[in-house]
């Protein structure tokens, strides 16, 4: 079992920035894929970004040109810079690991941004 922690979410204004956190404990392996996911109030849990243990990163859409994935494997974290944030960007944001197939979820960070 992998437990992620997650941190760095509260209240934002409408084209303001913040940083999420989340801590990825133990050994990581090549085959090891993170991300973001987030799930708004009525919708379904979507992706933001990943990131593999090579460095290759993808955007959604909506976020592309304004969030940065990255990790820093010495301290075992993975982050989510969200830069000129909108309203739409409201959300439970959740840290993800996924090994062989299996997916492991921290417990949420809310991010709201205010207009």
């Amino acid at each position: 079992q992998v437990q992620l922690v997650e941190s760095g979410g509260g209240l934002v204004q409408d084209g303001g920035s913040l940083r999420l956190s989340c801590l990825v404990p133990g050994i990581l392996f090549s085959s090891d894929r993170m991300g973001w996911y987030r799930q708004a109030p009525g919708k379904a849990r979507e992706l933001v970004a990943t990131i593999t243990i090579g460095g290759i990163v993808t955007y959604a859409d909506s976020v592309k040109g304004r969030f940065t994935i990255s990790r820093d494997g010495a301290n075992k974290s993975m982050y989510l810079q969200m830069d000129s944030v909108k309203p739409e960007d409201t959300a439970v944001y959740y840290c993800n690991l996924n090994r062989d197939s299996t997916n492991y979820w921290g417990q949420g960070t809310q991010v709201t941004v205010s207009s």
